[in-house]
């Protein structure tokens, strides 16, 4: 079963250390010491505590069957005559969307805008990091 240290549970969980640390410190999360005195977050418990801090409704979010929503920001719009090409950066995410120049004209996606990029996916692969 894997554990991870606060560093990485902070990864993970697209925060920081210090707030993960709270979080072991107020009990949120629990966390054990190593022989070396290092806190370990154990797979499972950080696996149920990230799903809660995605329960609940999606606030902003209408009535749609897409789960998938990674809030960020435009780091670059590059339009032609008819389609354009729009980067978010959400956490450590990149994002990249293919739409009509029109859509991208009505949202008036530009960069510095705040955006959320909604996935809606039949295909999902999943990998195993290196």
């Amino acid at each position: 079963m894997p554990a991870f240290r606060i560093g990485e549970a902070a990864e993970l969980l697209g925060v920081s250390t210090d707030t993960v640390r709270r979080w072991v410190d107020s009990g949120r999360l629990v966390a054990a010491r190593d022989a070396h005195g290092h806190r370990l977050v154990d797979g499972v418990d950080l696996a149920g505590f990230a799903r809660s801090l995605s329960d609940g409704p999606d606030e902003g979010a209408g009535r749609s069957s897409a789960r998938n929503r990674l809030r960020g920001i435009v780091t670059a719009v590059a339009r032609d005559a008819v389609m354009a090409q729009v980067d978010i950066q959400a956490g450590p995410f990149r994002v990249v969307a293919l739409m009509s120049r029109e859509a991208v004209d009505e949202l008036d996606l530009r960069v510095g805008s705040v955006a959320v990029a909604v996935i809606k996916s039949t295909t999902v692969l999943v990998e195993l990091p290196r």
